[in-house]
């Protein structure tokens, strides 16, 4: 242990031994975090307090764009504007350091969110079951709205949308489309939307109603709003037959489109189903071993009204013919013992640690699902299992896809970027919490943390570009570093299950709060007895915590700091008889915040909460401060045992939930201790504990060590003689540390005050020590220690050293007479570094536009490898296949494809095409087949592409999920403008390559031009064009030819 002064107006300082290695390694801290890539900030993680009814909850990228679902609405980012501030605009309070944003009016929360590129459109599905699309937006000057004539959707049209005047959101059509909440979307490859929700419910939705809703006037909502409403087609029903249905009712939680094969996925935790989406049929359900499902699931779908019910038993009578007695009786008994088979089920579930997490597609035509254990399974097209890896033991929140490789990110807040074969390329910690969604979005993957902070990374990541820009920013470090004081004054006091009087806390608390912006407070013994402790442990177990006592203290504490006036509470937490509590001055409450709360006992089998611990989380100027309330094993001789206690503390105190606010008494716990689960066959992680990753810690409580080697009389002798020197020297506190055994690498102020253990209760001065038969050996029991940033005694405040503390004050109050110990108190004078993110991001933004060796870098990764294509034209008649070959030119670069469908226009009988129309997310018409629609092609590779015309002539018309129609498609000659996007594995520049197909019902002038008039392929280029959705990206200064930087 060593020791050292303190400047002028602080206290000298002990610190133990043993700091510095293991798990009390200091967290690594810099201006730029050296294990990951260089950041492009667009949303600080802001105060969970300042996110109440607003947190977001997954993104979606428009390509200029980045689009949020909140709790509350919708909001976007223009990514041109990343260096830009709020120009005049207010910011919402826990905002203020992100990119500027637009918001929408309030709605229900979002629960998914997807893009439609041929529309323009953003569309949300919503925690109330309803649908809604959004114009995606242009920013004209100083924010105002542009309009957007694109030729979609004329103006007044319900597809045109409507918003408050000045406002970039327009809101377009919306229905009810679940009576539960839409957990999933997906635009299939043929234009339809794909909706899931609880109980297994599956409903598509056909472009062709849509677009006529969409094409309806503003004065007709309501009918538009009907007419999409009932034009579902309910999939589950499709293969329901006499009531037994051969899909499980498990919420449909992820649904993908598999552009490749045109195909959609629906899964739950641990069942999928493969159905064919230009048929709507189903054709496979496995479980996650690959295994084919043959459950059958007899209970009818949650949503389905008394009503339609009705239609669907009318229309399988009609169909299939009566129910007999027997097999109504059949259904029944299957559908009992399903009941009970799907309840034990779900409790099995609960615990099976490979839950289906995410669902991801590769340009390969691959599917990878992410695992709760933290592995990743690879299958086929067609659901057939094709390996499983793992590299990392973390459960994963989310995976996405671009190029030759993809990205996973994981529950503890890592991103790990694999190969199409699943091997590791690189990964780094991403955020402080978990991972929920990703997406691509200009040349970045952009990673939502549960928090609600978004990053970006580069798609070169990890690569040279990253370490130049983590030198260049790591040299500007003085230009966005700001720096803050703050005093802080923590207290802790064993309270003997007593009371304290309105002057013992002005003695203690009240006259030290004048000066300091946060007050932290930890009491042990509120209450004891083996009644209430019992009680307490199994209040503990249920999430209960408090007590009639401990609110008591809170109430009166809070009238000591003048609560509501001066000071505001932060948050609590009580464990038995221990409790502690904070409290934040106004003036300093915007800049504090993520209060957690935790709880560990050290008790009897370290279950009892007569000993343990207690502890408050929080960020103060983004940095973490921990306090933690100790209450260790007593009597003399069990050195170890205290010893143990805080091992044991330190190593699984665990922050889980958010703390109980000011107001609750004797409500949920604010923190439960939950297990990690592990798998022992997943790599093994040294994750360190949970106050190891705190800026500062600060432990208080009535640690319970003693002065060893001396009798009653001699050290009372000494401390009436005040020799607080010599009895330092017996203190077993201070020889533990000195061997390195406890408290490794913390500090205490020299203590100049008398030993604050053992007094006669209201028997004020020195002569109130324990004069009873027992005559305890007076000792510090009430000791407060704590480790900032400094790895040595004395470092300048930086981002490389964010905590630097000083103590003003260490002292007991013994005039105090309540309990049989003496409350002591401390001040900390801390200076804090942290990162003016606005600063940075505009830094951040100049390098990329400036540095020349990132510029050459970036061209490099622009390239997008040459291709060609075997024909132009196509011409179809029934039934016909066609070949199309695209080719890699390249030698040395990996080419990846998607193939869409810009248009479909009719050819009139004069020979003229109509005008050229795109269906939803660019889908094929229904009478057109496209495998494989995505790929990648090696270098040198030349691909097949099958065009495949198949016959279509009627369509089923739905209505309330029922057939109620059938209709002939037009017979007039169609064509197709098919585009062929070409892009390469670190950027999102696209070359565009232009396929027209014409389908031919008649064998006359087969050969005629097929393309449609210059004008009308005019027309719809520059319908792509405005849409907005070509090049904004690719990291060379992320296409930040676009960005503005002051």
């Amino acid at each position: 242990m060593s020791e050292f002064g303190g400047a002028p107006g602080t206290i000298p300082e002990f610190m133990g031994s043993g700091g510095g290695t293991g798990i009390f390694r200091l967290p690594i801290r810099a201006a730029m975090h050296p294990g990951r890539p260089p950041a492009l900030e667009l949303r600080p993680h802001p105060l969970r307090e300042t996110q109440a009814g607003s947190f977001l909850r997954t993104i979606v990228g428009t390509g200029s764009q980045l689009w949020g679902g909140l709790e509350s609405g919708l909001r976007f980012w223009n990514l041109g504007d990343v260096c830009e501030s709020w120009n005049g605009r207010v910011a919402k309070r826990g905002d203020e350091e992100s990119v500027s944003f637009y918001e929408s009016g309030r709605t229900s929360p979002v629960l998914c969110l997807v893009t439609d590129e041929a529309c323009g459109f953003v569309w949300s599905g919503h925690k109330d079951g309803k649908l809604r699309s959004w114009r995606i937006s242009k920013q004209g000057p100083e924010g105002s709205s542009l309009e957007q004539d694109d030729g979609k959707f004329a103006k007044n049209t319900v597809g045109a949308g409507t918003g408050e005047p000045g406002s970039l959101f327009r809101e377009g059509l919306s229905w009810q489309a679940h009576r539960t909440p839409v957990l999933s979307m997906v635009i299939t490859s043929y234009g339809d939307i794909w909706t899931g929700s609880e109980g297994g419910v599956l409903k598509a939705w056909p472009w062709e109603s849509i677009e006529k809703s969409l094409s309806l006037t503003i004065e007709e909502r309501h009918m538009a709003t009907l007419l999409v409403e009932r034009s579902y087609v309910d999939l589950r029903s499709q293969v329901t037959v006499n009531g037994v249905c051969s899909l499980p009712a498990v919420d449909i939680k992820f649904l993908l489109s598999d552009n490749a094969r045109s195909k959609v996925w629906s899964a739950g935790s641990v069942i999928f189903a493969i159905w064919d989406c230009r048929k709507k049929e189903l054709l496979r359900v496995f479980n996650i071993d690959g295994h084919v499902e043959n459950r059958l699931d007899v209970t009818q779908a949650q949503e389905t009204p008394v009503e339609d019910e009705m239609k669907v038993k009318l229309t399988k009578k009609e169909k299939s013919g009566s129910i007999g007695f027997l097999q109504r009786s059949r259904n029944a008994l299957i559908g009992a013992a399903d009941a009970v088979r799907r309840v034990a089920q779900k409790g099995a579930f609960a615990d099976d640690n490979r839950k289906t997490e995410a669902l991801a597609m590769t340009m390969d035509g691959m599917i990878w699902t992410g695992c709760s254990n933290g592995s990743l399974i690879q299958w086929d097209s067609n659901g057939i299992r094709q390996l499983e890896v793992q590299h990392h033991s973390s459960s994963v929140k989310s995976i996405c896809a671009f190029g030759t490789r993809f990205w996973v990110g994981y529950v503890n807040g890592n991103v790990q970027v694999l190969d199409l074969e699943g091997y590791l390329l690189g990964g780094w910690v991403a955020h402080s919490g978990p991972l929920i969604k990703m997406d691509i979005c200009a040349s970045y993957v952009f990673s939502l943390a549960n928090h609600g902070g978004i990053r970006g990374w580069s798609l070169t990541s990890p690569g040279p570009l990253d370490d130049i820009l983590r030198a260049e920013l790591s040299s500007k470090e003085l230009t966005f570093t700001k720096m803050e004081n703050i005093k802080i004054l923590t207290g802790t006091w064993n309270v003997g299950q007593g009371r304290a009087s309105h002057n013992s806390l002005i003695s203690w608390l009240g006259s030290a709060a004048t000066e300091v912006g946060l007050v932290v407070v930890g009491l042990q013994e509120v209450e004891m007895g083996a009644g209430f402790l019992a009680v307490a442990a199994a209040k503990e177990t249920v999430g209960l915590e408090g007590s009639a006592n401990g609110q008591w203290w809170l109430d009166t504490i809070g009238k000591t700091l003048d609560e509501g006036t001066s000071f505001e509470r932060l948050g609590s937490r009580q464990l038995a008889g221990l409790l502690i509590a904070a409290w934040v001055r106004k003036s300093l409450r915007p800049n504090v915040g993520d209060v957690d709360a935790a709880a560990i006992a050290c008790g009897f089998g370290r279950t009892i909460g007569n000993k343990g611990a207690v502890g408050l989380r929080m960020r103060v100027f983004d940095r973490v401060l921990c306090f933690v309330s100790c209450h260790f094993a007593a009597h003399l001789e069990a050195v170890s045992k205290r010893n143990a206690d805080f091992n044991h503390v330190y190593r699984n105190l665990s922050f889980t939930r958010p703390s109980v606010g000011q107001n609750s008494a004797s409500v949920g716990a604010t923190s439960v201790q939950v297990p990690r689960a592990g798998n022992l066959t997943a790599p093994v992680y040294d994750e360190k504990p949970e106050l190891s990753e705190a800026d500062m810690v600060v432990f208080l409580g009535d640690f319970n060590y003693r002065l060893f080697g001396i009798s009653y009389d001699e050290a009372r002798d000494m401390v009436s003689q005040r020799c607080f020197d010599w009895l330092r020297q017996k203190d077993q506190l201070r020889a533990e540390m000195n061997a390195g055994k406890v408290f490794q690498g913390m500090r205490e102020a020299q203590i100049k005050f008398p030993p604050t253990y053992k007094f006669e209760r209201h028997h004020a001065g020195l002569s109130g020590y324990d004069s009873s038969e027992k005559k305890r050996i007076p000792a510090w029991c009430d000791r407060i220690l704590y480790r900032d940033s400094r790895s040595i005694s004395v470092a300048e405040c930086s981002l490389e050293c964010p905590v630097v503390s000083s103590i003003s004050l260490y002292e007991s109050c013994m005039d105090v007479t309540d309990s049989d110990h003496k409350p002591v108190r401390c001040i900390f004078n801390v200076e804090i570094a942290h990162v003016d993110r606005i600063v940075r991001r505009k830094e951040f933004g100049k390098i990329l536009l400036s540095n020349e060796r990132i510029r050459s870098l970036v061209e490099g990764y622009n390239i997008v490898p040459e291709t060609i294509v075997s024909t132009n034209n196509i011409i179809l008649q029934n039934q016909d296949t066609s070949v199309l070959w695209i080719t890699n030119k390249c030698d040395k670069y990996k080419a990846s494809f998607s193939i869409i469908c810009a248009g479909q226009c009719t050819v009139k009988d004069d020979g003229i095409p109509s005008e050229l129309r795109a269906k939803g997310s660019f889908g094929f018409p229904i009478w057109l087949q496209v495998q494989p629609a995505t790929g990648i092609l090696k270098p040198g590779q030349t691909m097949e592409i099958a065009v495949h015309h198949e016959d279509f002539y009627t369509q089923e018309e739905f209505v309330d999920g029922i057939p109620q129609s059938w209709w002939c498609e037009d017979t007039r000659d169609k064509v197709v403008l098919l585009l062929i996007k070409v892009t390469g594995s670190y950027s999102t520049e696209t070359k565009l390559h232009r396929v027209h197909v014409r389908h031919c019902f008649s064998s006359k002038n087969p050969h005629a031009d097929i393309e449609p008039s210059s004008e009308r392929l005019q027309t719809n280029q520059n319908h792509l064009q405005r849409t907005d959705f070509a090049n904004f990206g690719s990291s060379d200064a992320m296409s930040l030819s676009h960005m503005r930087c002051p």
